[in-house]
């Protein structure tokens, strides 16, 4: 049978494959070769249908590509409530993964057998979406009320093993297909017959209030709550026209397009790893602190050997506790088991008192604190040291990176490698183009972030280069704001409200005050030409000695590590207003954040004039990653497609009209506003 759905009949049994590479994504051409098949298997009279995918996976889900779209025939819940009424025996064999509509159609048939490494889940709320072909409405009747909302309410992901202990599937064999050829089929009714779960008001209370922590402002996750709990009170077809008719309404909401966007841009940085470059094998990190012990930690995680190097003795015992200390939370969270923890540390760290009896690498890191002398004296001494093939990289977050590596022999091999803290946890990694950096360097570098399964964005060289530029003009506008009527806990309020995982003098409490300090001193913004200083900052570090809340106190008094708005502070902020002559007014919400997230915007547009990013997606990546922007608002460039680029560019010159020093309507944006284009349409690219 061509096509993507392959049926072979033998000794009675129907033997129907899904091949779509990569992942068997249920587009319309396999819903086309389902019904083939199914005729087929019925014209020959079969005793069994058996149903497997093709390679590692099953069937990974809906085609994202098509959400976009006007639902096309045959419709996946016409093709599933035809397996669960076929006249004979459909039996699943999970030969991989089984996600959304994957998983709805192996809930469809009377049997399920898994491979060991076989993965089950309806992740369809991390799209905004909710299941749309009976997941709702048959896994609650399968496996009971508080395990379905789990799985679907917070779209988790789950092994062979606890799908078999749940009642997901029925049995785990390590060849599924030959199992479900001669199988005993359970003597029960098809999923959707069986009795709907009894009602659990407090169980569906619970998920509404982790929703309400984990996912706030999102709107999917709430509605498949309320669509599991449909499960218990309304018969099963009317719970799946309720579920259909929902999962259409949110499919073209701008939710579920955000979350798509995010999806596709992940991929595309993802798959930029994939092929070309070398494979590393050893490492030297330089800096022992907690940006350095945790970058060694990921990469000896990779089974890389790594020579961490310190100053002195002192240093050297410092990183060594501190690597211990990743180790240890690692068994505590049971990562690692003690023991293989001990293994792995003596096995791949070595600890280095200075350069002179440093192995060959073939990648060196430094990651000691930002200070450009002592950056060039690291990569003096590497340079010195290693041998002229090791790549070199910085992991700078603000700094010149073409600077740091301008006394480099062979500057071909050198980049930035701007790791997020704690970089074995974040997945974003920004890598930096120097001027002199090679091709193969940044191959060799996309591979590593590959393997670390890190999310890479490419990046020129700038102060900050994507995500700390789009910060720091982010937060000087909320500083603007300060000095004109707002209070620093109604921004964040505000930006809260947007979506925004904290806001912006919280993070600095958190963060430390002298960071930030320490960076404007550094761009010299007390007297920088033609750039409008705030002073209110700088203040509360010099006069106050409030550095956050390490110190106990910051933008926010702190009691026992609750925070409350400091009446100190609005007094320097109210100050600052009366010493500039301004009269304070008030602002809503509203502005605040439109505001906030309009410089977010300007700057992205200004990154993309200037060749920084390649993509308004990288900028997007960068921010939700990184910076905590709403994944569900798909990132500020986004963001500004879905508002529109000529109403972004209208309020940036209200703006500027009041604010020229601060507001300009960058000439890109002006370009995508006069052209109709969003931000990420090939126009709109420099």
């Amino acid at each position: 049978m061509p096509g993507p759905v392959h049926c072979v009949v033998e000794e009675g049994v129907a033997l129907v494959t899904i091949d779509n590479p990569p992942v068997n994504v249920m587009s319309q051409a396999v819903r086309q070769g389902l019904v083939r098949a199914l005729d087929a298997a019925e014209a020959a009279g079969v005793k069994r249908v058996v149903l497997t995918g093709a390679g590692k996976a099953f069937i990974a889900g809906a085609d994202a590509r098509e959400f976009a779209a006007a639902p096309q025939e045959p419709h996946l819940p016409d093709i599933i409530r035809r397996i669960e009424d076929f006249p004979v025996p459909v039996v699943a064999a999970l030969n991989g993964t089984a996600l959304g509509g994957g998983l709805e159609v192996a809930l469809a048939c009377r049997a399920r057998i898994a491979a060991p490494g076989a993965t089950l889940g309806l992740p369809e709320v991390t799209l905004g979406i909710v299941p749309g072909a009976g997941g709702t409405q048959r896994l609650p009747r399968l496996i009971g009320l508080g395990p379905a909302l789990s799985l679907i309410c917070e779209g988790r992901v789950i092994g062979a093993r606890e799908a078999q202990d749940l009642g997901l599937v029925d049995a785990v064999a390590d060849d599924p297909a030959a199992a479900a050829m001669s199988c005993p089929v359970p003597n029960r009714p098809a999923t959707g017959a069986l009795p709907a779960p009894p009602p659990d008001p407090d169980a569906v209370e619970a998920a509404r209030e982790q929703v309400a922590r984990r996912s706030a402002g999102q709107i999917a996750p709430l509605k498949a709550i309320d669509l599991v709990d449909v499960a218990t009170r309304l018969p099963f077809d009317e719970g799946l026209a309720l579920e259909r008719e929902i999962f259409l309404a949110l499919k073209t909401s701008d939710q579920a397009a955000a979350l798509r966007h995010v999806f596709f841009a992940e991929r595309a940085a993802m798959a930029q790893g994939k092929g070309g470059g070398a494979d590393i094998r050893s490492a030297v990190v330089v800096g022992g602190g907690t940006m350095g012990a945790s970058i060694a930690y990921a990469l000896a995680g990779l089974g890389i050997s790594v020579a961490l190097v310190e100053s002195d003795a002192a240093g050297v015992e410092r990183a060594r506790a501190n690597v211990a200390r990743l180790y240890a939370d690692a068994v505590k969270r049971g990562k690692i088991t003690a023991e293989a923890a001990e293994v792995e540390q003596a096995a791949r760290f070595g600890f280095h008192e200075g350069y002179g009896a440093l192995p060959p690498a073939d990648i060196a890191i430094e990651a000691v604190f930002e200070d450009m002398e002592v950056k060039l004296q690291v990569f003096a001494a590497l340079d010195a040291a290693l041998p002229a093939h090791t790549i070199l990289a910085t992991n700078t977050s603000y700094l010149d990176v073409n600077r740091v590596g301008e006394g480099v022999s062979h500057p071909e091999r050198f980049l930035g490698l701007h790791f997020f803290s704690p970089a074995h946890v974040m997945k974003l990694l920004e890598v930096i183009r120097a001027r002199t950096t090679s091709p193969q360097t940044l191959a060799t570098a996309l591979r590593l972030a590959a393997r670390l399964k890190k999310i890479p964005v490419l990046a020129g060289v700038c102060d900050g280069f994507i995500g700390n530029r789009i910060l720091t003009r982010y937060r000087q506008t909320c500083d603007i704001m300060l000095m004109e009527g707002a209070l620093p806990a109604q921004v964040d309020q505000a930006l809260r409200g947007f979506g925004m995982a904290m806001g912006p003098y919280e993070v600095q409490d958190l963060s430390g005050l002298d960071i930030a300090y320490a960076n404007r001193k550094r761009l010299g913004w007390r007297t920088k030409d033609g750039f409008r200083y705030i002073p209110i900052a700088d203040r509360i570090v010099e006069e106050t000695g409030r550095l956050g809340r390490k110190t106990g106190a910051g933008w926010y008094d702190y009691d026992g590590g609750t925070a409350s708005p400091s009446p100190l502070i609005d007094g320097i902020v109210a100050e600052e207003s009366a010493r500039a002559g301004i009269a304070r007014c008030t602002f809503s919400d509203e502005e605040i954040v439109t505001r906030a997230i309009s410089s977010m915007i300007e700057e992205g547009f200004r990154i993309l004039e200037e060749g920084i990013a390649a993509r308004a997606s990288d900028i997007d990546l960068v921010m939700v990653h990184g910076y905590a922007f709403p994944r569900w608002r798909g990132g500020p460039m986004h963001h500004a497609g879905r508002i529109g680029c000529a109403e972004i560019a209208r309020r940036i010159e209200a703006f500027a009209v009041e604010d020229p020093l601060s507001w300009g309507v960058p000439a890109l944006l002006r370009q995508a506003a006069r052209e109709g284009l969003n931000p990420d349409d090939p126009g709109a690219a420099p």
